[in-house]
């Protein structure tokens, strides 16, 4: 059970290392000025502390390979104040945005094209999956850890 658990986190950690790499590279590219402001958009506010979000996908993985809980913890609580948090604050933040874009069908930022608004909010929703996916996946994991524990403990 702790294997196959194992698998599936770490198959989780690498699709949120990809989405924070994108996450990442927008901030980078348009804070450095790579590209000009029209073709990549400048960040939203919710960006910066998702950035953050590498801290509990760093120890999630520290925490693999010797059944780490302390570290399995840590890394469940801080998905939630590091992933989700500024995902749904970042929904919020770009409500006004969307509905214009809905309403009106104005796009005032832009990624390659695309309505910045209608981008992010995939990102956003891919990402809420995979931090939530992951979130279970450590709770069940973490049961399995503690089960074993308890069985060794009467043995």
């Amino acid at each position: 059970m702790s294997a196959s658990l194992k698998s599936e986190i770490r198959k989780l950690n690498f699709v949120h290392l990809l989405l924070w790499l994108l996450v990442a590279a927008q901030v980078i590219v348009s804070k450095l000025d790579l590209v000009p402001s029209d073709t990549v958009a400048e960040p939203y506010r919710w960006e910066y502390p998702y950035l953050i979000s590498l801290f509990p996908l760093v120890t999630g993985s520290l925490s693999l390979p010797k059944n780490n809980i302390s570290y399995l913890v840590i890394s469940m609580i801080s998905s939630g104040l590091f992933s989700i948090a500024p995902l749904f604050y970042g929904s919020m933040e770009m409500l006004g945005e969307a509905q214009q874009l809905y309403r009106h069908g104005k796009a005032y930022r832009f990624i390659f094209g695309w309505a910045a608004v209608t981008v992010m909010y995939l990102v956003m929703v891919v990402a809420v999956q995979v931090h939530a996916w992951q979130i279970y996946y450590s709770k069940k994991l973490l049961d399995a850890w503690f089960d074993s524990t308890q069985e060794k403990k009467k043995k």
